[in-house]
């Protein structure tokens, strides 16, 4: 069987330092038969320059690449664009934060074969590895992120952004990535995929790496963001009506969920003790608890015992164990920073979910009113 042409995609807006290593990347790929398209999603950092030199459009330094200037329509525009342009039978699509390993191309294209006739391989995602910083955000981040990859099977639910390939006429059928998603827009892509009957193969050794991800604010903006638009995944693709595998890349997301409410119901739950010792109602003495006051306290102390086993159990406990397993600095103060970093956490998907509702009641960034 011929090889087939791929063609790979990536898009920048203002990521002018992650250019070169990406594009260097995508130029040394063993998988001889290969386009590149770069989109510049309206850059004001300096990345034109920087991409200038790399338009070779007819290959005459290695394979083609195509750099394709546009006003800043979105992610999906550009990923809409590349497919559209493509004259590959198969489209890559990766981040300009990522380098992939030299036979990422080539790893993704050895599993497009089904093993069986029930399957129908219309996409392949490879493995993508953050790297890690000297901090505590991009430890947790590449630790959750590799325990989601130690979990995946073989068929999926996801193409990543960052490292998938799809067949171009399967992905064309199904409408491409369309400009008005916000967010998640290989989730969205994914699931029509798998309504139309095709198959998403994940190769383990497709790999890509990305850089680490690090600062707090970036990181809780980024899972805000994913909270926002998983509430239109949901709502435009409802369990009942969704078939293949479940959603496998969740990791941990749905325990941190959990924390804000439980820490609200802690609160809530001790006020009434606390306001009884400040006003001499409840006694520290040894004298006995009045019920209510009793249950109250037990409430809390409840709520609390679950709040730990949610925090250092299940897969959200791999991945704090793990971080506090390898973290070069004072355990006690890494324990305090992963129950603070995790309770933004949830304070922020929650806040995307929010997001997300007002979004499906005003019908926009991809909702259907």
């Amino acid at each position: 069987m011929a090889e087939p042409k791929v063609s790979v995609s990536v898009c920048v807006r203002n990521g002018a330092h992650w250019i070169e290593g990406c594009l260097e990347a995508l130029l040394n790929q063993t998988y001889p038969h290969i386009e590149i398209l770069v989109v510049n999603d309206g850059s004001d950092d300096g990345a034109e320059a920087i991409l200038s030199p790399y338009h070779d459009p007819e290959g005459e330094r290695g394979f083609p690449l195509t750099v394709h200037h546009q006003p800043p329509l979105g992610l999906s525009a550009g990923r809409q664009w590349a497919v559209e342009q493509a004259s590959g039978e198969w489209v890559a699509i990766t981040d300009i934060d990522v380098r992939p390993e030299q036979d990422w191309v080539a790893n993704m294209v050895a599993n497009i074969q089904p093993l069986s006739e029930e399957e129908r391989v219309v996409a392949v995602t490879g493995r993508t590895v953050f790297e890690q910083a000297n901090d505590l955000v991009s430890r947790l981040r590449s630790v959750e992120i590799a325990a989601k990859y130690r979990a995946r099977p073989r068929r999926t639910s996801l193409a990543n952004g960052p490292c998938s390939m799809f067949h171009r006429e399967a992905l064309m059928e199904v409408g491409g990535f369309d400009p008005s998603w916000y967010h998640a827009e290989d989730m969205e892509v994914s699931l029509r995929l798998i309504q139309a009957g095709g198959t998403i193969v994940y190769a383990r050794d497709a790999l890509v790496k990305h850089v680490p991800e690090t600062g707090a604010t970036h990181f809780l903006a980024k899972r805000k963001r994913d909270a926002r638009a998983h509430l239109r995944i949901v709502r435009h693709h409802p369990k009942r009506r969704r078939q293949g595998p479940g959603f496998d890349f969740l990791g941990s997301s749905t325990m941190v969920l959990c924390l804000f409410p439980l820490w609200l119901g802690i609160l809530i739950s001790g006020i009434p003790f606390a306001w009884g010792l400040l006003s001499g109602s409840v006694s520290v003495d040894g004298s006995p608890f009045d019920p209510w006051e009793g249950k109250v306290l037990l409430v809390s102390l409840g709520l609390l015992a679950v709040h730990e086993v949610f925090l250092w159990r299940g897969r959200l406990g791999v991945v704090n164990r793990e971080v506090m397993r390898s973290t070069p600095h004072n355990k006690l103060i890494a324990m305090f920073g992963v129950r603070w970093l995790t309770f933004r956490w949830s304070v922020a998907l929650w806040h995307g979910l929010l997001l997300g509702c007002v979004d499906a009641l005003l019908g926009r960034n991809g909702h259907k009113r």
